[in-house]
């Protein structure tokens, strides 16, 4: 993986971010080459404040957030301004998509933390797919339980992380804020139940999580080094299983 740059939004290096970046920036080229297009269609499900969208819109694209808060949509807008961008702004949920926006629009659907907290995962999935033109991509990141496991049992609670590993939705108790997490093969089994290729899972944020953020502020290439590890562990076979979210894409 190549090295990720500096958000001109933020000013700082996207550490727990890189990874995802990384693939994104592989399939917007691929899709660029493919159609001619310099200017892509990309629908941001449940986008929010835009961390994504606002990046993907300084690259060009053309970018559409459906989000079902109104105050997630309205600091959209502050930082989309705030960056000299345009994003498209809608209020809805997944399984709205339909009714907001043309069938075949968009080359690239963002699925970013949406999956934990729908009630259908597979009918939000077939929704996003409906909206992908032909050759287009679905990006998926979502929580996985092997992360919360450990993270539970590094504090001490050792039934909860147990809990973790024999609930069926990954969830360590009722307090849980968190619905529901998504081993590798669970989602490779949703993205081709609604229709899709699943390509390559990769874990996000394996170490970034770990690390003291007093450790990124105070040691200068800190972070650049973080990113490094990041992108180095994300395709290691044990490694990415543990990660706190894992990525994988849908192919049309």
């Amino acid at each position: 993986m190549h090295a990720v740059g500096l958000s001109r939004t933020s000013g700082a290096p996207a550490v727990r971010t890189a990874v995802v970046w990384d693939v994104l920036r592989t399939v917007l080229a691929g899709r660029v080459a493919a159609t001619g297009r310099g200017r892509l269609d990309i629908v941001d499900a449940g986008g929010g404040t835009g961390g994504f969208a606002v990046p993907l819109a300084e690259l060009g694209h053309a970018v559409t957030v459906v989000d079902p808060s109104p105050d997630s949509l309205a600091a959209l807008e502050r930082r989309a301004a705030e960056a000299g961008v345009r994003v498209r702004a809608l209020q809805g949920d997944a399984a709205d998509l339909g009714e907001l926006l043309p069938a075949g629009s968009a080359d690239l659907v963002l699925c970013h933390s949406v999956l934990e907290y729908v009630d259908d995962p597979v009918s939000a999935l077939a929704a996003m797919g409906g909206l992908l033109r032909e050759g287009g991509t679905v990006s998926v990141l979502a929580a996985g339980p092997l992360a919360a496991a450990l993270h539970r049992a590094a504090t001490g609670r050792f039934d909860e992380a147990r809990q973790v590993l024999t609930d069926p939705r990954g969830r360590w108790g009722d307090r849980d804020p968190t619905p529901r997490r998504f081993t590798r093969e669970e989602l490779t089994e949703l993205l081709a139940a609604t229709g899709f290729t699943p390509g390559e899972t990769h874990g996000v944020r394996i170490f970034a999580d770990l690390v003291p953020s007093r450790l990124l502020d105070g040691e200068p290439g800190a972070a650049s080094a973080l990113i490094a590890l990041e992108q180095a562990a994300a395709e290691h076979p044990v490694l990415r299983d543990i990660a706190a979210q894992l990525h994988i894409l849908g192919h049309r």
